[in-house]
């Protein structure tokens, strides 16, 4: 229940993400909304592990998942400008 509860999560993150972040250099269509929140909120629970504010067993939630997806937006949006 755990990664559909993720995906179901990184899906509304990745929708609010870019809602916060607009850009033409975005990935768009459902399937890359989601998994760019999905990719957001496990980076946000990896790195709130790392960082010690989440336990081992911890997964970030909405408002962590949505800072995630807005780092790995900027981030493909400078990758995707080189291009």
């Amino acid at each position: 229940m755990g990664i559909i509860w993720t995906i179901i999560i990184g899906f509304v993150a990745g929708v609010i993400a870019k809602f916060i972040m607009p850009g033409k250099n975005e990935p768009s269509g459902f399937i890359l909304t989601t998994i760019l929140g999905i990719v957001g909120a496990f980076l946000a629970s990896y790195l709130g592990q790392w960082l010690g504010w989440y336990g081992p067993e911890e997964s970030a939630g909405l408002i962590g998942a949505v800072v995630g997806a807005i780092i790995v937006l900027a981030i493909w949006g400078m990758i995707a400008k080189r291009s």
